[in-house]
């Protein structure tokens, strides 16, 4: 009889597009995080993984991580100001998110890009609508008293595709590459 030989698996990778905040941004959402999560409790953020995503990709297999740079290579927005002016709470995953009370114009077309490069390679996306915020705090006991904060503007120049891993401490994010936004 013949030994059966076990074939490895695929490597996969979670994989997600986001705007990936400089580091004056990513200090000011970090103290944003710590006042929040002195009032409404929960786990924060770590100040290192904090983003706003475009698209969520989930489990890719690592082969086919070279259509989705293609495909954002192919990707053209203009730079445009984020304004982070609105604080709001998700009771049914108790999520507190800080996120623009208006969209600027680039940005609804350029996760819609993404979208629709997605659908095309095909690879399955999220049907909701594109909502521009970034997670602060998971497992919240309650949502802020205020809904508003003073305004954080993001100067956003480029956008990544960003690899999720597991690490003993949580949850790590890392940009794999990223590209600037030229118009």
């Amino acid at each position: 009889m013949a030994a059966t030989r076990v074939l490895p698996a695929s490597a996969t990778l979670r994989l997600f597009f986001a705007l990936w905040p400089d580091d004056a941004v990513r200090a000011s959402l970090a103290a944003l995080t710590a006042r929040l999560a002195a009032e409404c409790g929960g786990r924060p953020t770590a100040a290192a993984n904090l983003h706003a995503t475009l698209a969520f990709l989930g489990n890719v297999p690592e082969e086919r991580v070279v259509e989705f740079t293609t495909l954002a290579e192919n990707v053209r927005a203009a730079p445009f100001d984020l304004v982070l002016d609105t604080v709001g709470y998700w009771r049914h995953n108790r999520i507190v998110w800080v996120g623009a009370g208006q969209s600027p114009e680039p940005l609804a077309p350029l996760a819609q890009r993404l979208k629709s490069g997605l659908e095309a390679l095909p690879w399955p996306v999220d049907d909701r609508p594109y909502f521009p915020h970034v997670t602060l705090l998971r497992d919240a006991r309650r949502g802020p008293a205020l809904r508003t904060t003073p305004l954080l503007l993001w100067r956003v120049s480029d956008f990544a595709l960003v690899s999720s891993t597991q690490q003993s401490g949580g949850v790590q994010y890392t940009p794999l590459r990223r590209w600037l936004l030229t118009g």
